[in-house]
C-alpha cells in the first residue's frame, strides 16, 4: 500500500513519518484491498492543547473512508485516525462477505 505523508505549513520530522507510516501499513491486516493511503497533518491555531490535527484518508476499490481526529500530539491523533479507520475496513468486509 502506498503511504502519503502531507504537512500543511511546516515540516515533519522523520520519526513521526515512520510512526505513521508502519501504523498505516497494520491497515493492511484488516482489509487487504487498500489501494492507497493520505494521511494529513495540520496545526490549528487556537488557544487548546488540543491543537494537532490528524485526517486519513482511505482508498479501497469503490470507496474513500476519511477520518478526522483532533489531539494533544501527531502520534495519537494517528493512532485514534487509524482504529476508527480499522473499524470501518472491518465493516465494510464483513458488508462485502454478505454478499458472497
Amino acid at each position: 500500500m502506498m503511504v502519503n505523508v502531507h504537512a500543511v505549513n511546516f515540516n515533519v520530522d522523520g520519526k513521526l513519518v515512520s510512526f505513521i507510516r508502519e501504523r498505516v501499513d497494520k491497515l493492511d491486516k484488516y482489509y487487504d484491498k487498500v489501494v492507497s493511503s493520505d494521511v494529513f497533518l495540520k496545526v490549528e491555531k487556537t488557544s487548546e492543547k488540543e491543537n494537532k490535527v490528524a485526517e486519513l484518508k482511505i482508498l479501497v476499490p469503490g470507496d474513500e473512508f476519511i477520518v478526522k481526529k483532533q489531539c494533544k500530539t501527531f502520534e495519537e491523533a494517528v493512532e485514534q485516525c487509524s482504529e476508527s479507520v480499522e473499524r470501518l475496513l472491518l465493516k465494510r468486509k464483513e458488508k462485502i462477505r454478505a454478499y458472497i
